[in-house]
Parts: C-alpha cells; structure tokens; sequence
C-alpha cells in the first residue's frame, strides 16, 4: 500500500509547489487548500507567506492562524494534494471556508488520496485541542461532499455567497 506524509511545506519543495500551481491554472480549477498560492508567483514567496499565518504577531489583517500541510507521496517525493488547517473560523469561514480546504493535483485524483489527506489532517485537529471541525464544499463538488461524509461529516446546512454566486453546504465532524 502506498504511505503519505503530511508535512509542512518547505523550499525543499519549490519546484513541485510551482509545478502544482501551474496544473491547476492548466486545468482552470479553484486551488482549494492552498491559502495564497493561486496569487503568488513563487514557491519561496507563498512559503513566506504561510509563515505570517501561523504566529498572532504576524498575522495579516482579517486573517485567522492557519497551517499548510503538502501531502506528499513517498515513494516519489511528489505532492500529491494540499490541505489547510484554520485554528479559528471568522465570520467568513464560519458561513463559507471551515477549518480545512483541500485539494488534489488534477492528475492524481479519483485515487482516495482526498480521503486519506483529510482523515490524518482531522487526527491533527484533534491533537491541537479541535473537539469538532466545519468543512464546506460547492454544492456541484460531488466529489469532495463524499470524502467529507466518508471523513465523519454531517451536513448541516447550504449556504450562498453571493459575491461569487456560489452555493456552499457545510458538514461538521466531530473529533
């Protein structure tokens, strides 16, 4: 069976963190989990970035403390997905982010990686105190809505955010 590591992302990885970025933008898809990075136009500058996240002096305005996690595959080093982990939820994720946002490499999907990402993300909300933690999904992501049930998630409500026109339904896990 293969293994995964989830691990903070470091320059180690900067070719691969720009070649996912590039995937994405290939296959005009949301880069659901990976904070900034759909803005950046580099690896080193997005890992900077995830540093001020994760410290209460560094924190940018609006922002709440957040981890990034890589999922990396280990036989072959590659990042097969990314995950993010929000330590509180404003106003904002509360209706429509959550805790977590994830997302796997377009080229890699459809292989569980979704599942097995967000079930070791969920053993580390636990570790960090989390009893429960809220994950959403766009209501067309049938895809994401079952890794989300498969993980413990019980649907709560659909919310809309109108300055995207998107429907989102969130799930709560219990830890």
């Amino acid at each position: 069976m293969e293994t995964f590591s989830l691990q903070k992302p470091s320059i180690d990885f900067a070719e691969d963190i720009d070649a996912y970025r590039v995937a994405f933008q290939a296959a005009k898809d949301s880069m659901d989990g990976t904070g900034a990075l759909r803005h950046m136009d580099s690896a080193a500058a997005w890992l900077a970035y995830n540093a001020l996240l994760e410290h209460e002096d560094s924190l940018p305005e609006n922002m709440v403390l957040a981890e990034q996690f890589i999922y990396v595959r280990k036989r072959d080093q590659r990042i097969v997905g990314m995950i993010q982990f929000r330590h509180t939820l404003n106003d904002h994720l509360l209706q429509y982010g959550g805790h977590i946002g994830y997302s796997v490499r377009p080229d890699e999907r459809r292989k569980g990686y979704a599942k097995r990402m967000l079930r070791d993300c969920l053993a580390y909300c636990k570790q960090k105190g989390l009893e429960k933690v809220l994950i959403t999904c766009k209501v067309e992501n049938e895809a994401s809505r079952r890794t989300i049930i498969a993980c413990g998630g019980v649907y709560e409500n659909t919310t809309y955010y109108a300055a995207d026109d998107v429907h989102f339904q969130r799930y709560w896990v219990a830890l």
